[in-house]
């Protein structure tokens, strides 16, 4: 590898070491779920009941993106995150991603991304397993890469916000 590529790579470090941490955690948490409960674990006693009336892990699985919108598009989503990771690259510069907070929520953005592709790739759907819940009210399953997209999804939408170019203009009032 030449100084310059290296030098390339280490402006994205914490993008980079982020979405490889995020892809891992990801991963290994899936195949423990994988290894300890039955696919299709929903309901106690079968699934593990973490905060009673609260919190329970599950073994599901999501043909859809969030909230099982699309349902059954595993293969169009796939191709939908192959673009948008092509997207985020070849946009790289007018992203700003050499800037740290945006590497932070690109990472964490990236690296769910492509958890969710290898299960989608591997097992035709997404496993999900946390689900929250009060009452009969429950949250949609979901996984740690889900986690990690709404959070780098929200903390760039905060930054934007956060961070407009120019204040808005003082109306007149008589």
């Amino acid at each position: 590898m030449t100084a310059g590529a290296a030098s390339k790579i280490l402006a994205y470090r914490w993008l980079l070491g982020l979405a490889v941490t995020i892809f891992i955690c990801d991963q290994i948490t899936k195949a423990w779920i994988a290894s300890h409960l039955e696919f299709g674990t929903y309901f106690p006693p079968d699934s593990i009941n973490v905060v009673t009336g609260f919190f329970r892990i599950v073994h599901v699985g999501n043909t859809g993106a969030a909230w099982g919108m699309f349902a059954g598009k595993s293969i169009w989503l796939a191709a939908l995150a192959l673009v948008t990771l092509g997207a985020i690259f070849l946009f790289r510069r007018h992203l700003e991603l050499r800037r740290l907070v945006i590497q932070v929520s690109f990472g964490l953005l990236c690296g769910g991304i492509v958890g969710n592709l290898v299960d989608r790739l591997l097992h035709g759907h997404v496993v999900d397993f946390l689900l929250f819940y009060v009452g009969r009210y429950e949250w949609p399953a979901f996984n740690v890469a889900d986690a990690a997209i709404c959070t780098g999804v929200g903390l760039y939408l905060l930054q934007t916000f956060l961070e407009r170019k120019s204040p808005l203009p003082e109306t007149e009032t008589n």
